[in-house]
């Protein structure tokens, strides 16, 4: 159903990209694409650094997802219920207060929410049962930056330092003030301090 639907795959297309910009990279991922560049990592294409932002991995002891929660969005979206599958989101997956989610309908974000509900499935489908992937994280062996922003939810503090634990070469960083939806002036002078270094 999705592109990226298992390891093989993301190696096949991320290699074909590193391929064609050079044969190695630096990879930076975000969110669910952290786990994305993750998977990309620890299946040996080359890859020399790797920085990931907030993977919305879930520590051992914390809530998961449905499991279901796959199937559950792509019937929304098919159904043509886009709105629903971005409530769905947001409240069994993000696990966002009602209220911010009865809000969020009439904010001025929510009409684009709803042109990527069908992206939905992709990130739930990469991001397996949203576990903390401590055997692929021991087997990446490159220098690797776990961040996550000192306003954001706790447990993503958590996870950060977690993954960057399980990762040998691995290390954690806290960027304070940054929510989930990271601003660029914050993130590019620690990308580039830690890619020059």
């Amino acid at each position: 159903m999705t592109p990226f639907r298992t390891a093989s795959n993301v190696r096949s297309r991320t290699g074909a990209v590193i391929d064609a910009a050079g044969g190695s990279a630096f990879l930076y991922g975000t969110s669910s694409g952290a786990a994305l560049a993750l998977v990309a990592a620890a299946s040996g294409l080359d890859i020399t650094k790797l920085a990931l932002w907030e993977p919305p991995l879930v520590p051992d002891d914390g809530p998961r997802p449905p499991a279901d929660t796959v199937k559950t969005y792509t019937e929304l979206v098919e159904a043509g219920r886009r709105g629903e599958a971005v409530e769905y989101f947001m409240s069994k997956v993000v696990r966002l207060p009602d209220e911010f989610v009865a809000q969020a309908r009439s904010a001025p974000f929510w009409t684009s929410q709803e042109a990527l509900a069908h992206t939905l499935a992709y990130d739930a489908t990469i991001m397996e049962d949203y576990s903390l992937p401590t055997e692929r994280a021991a087997s990446v062996k490159i220098p690797t930056i776990v961040m996550s922003g000192g306003a954001s939810f706790p447990w993503m503090t958590e996870t950060a330092e977690a993954l960057a634990d399980a990762i040998p070469d691995g290390r954690s960083r806290i960027l304070e003030g940054q929510t989930h939806d990271v601003a660029p002036e914050a993130m590019a002078p620690v990308l580039e301090e830690f890619f020059k270094a």
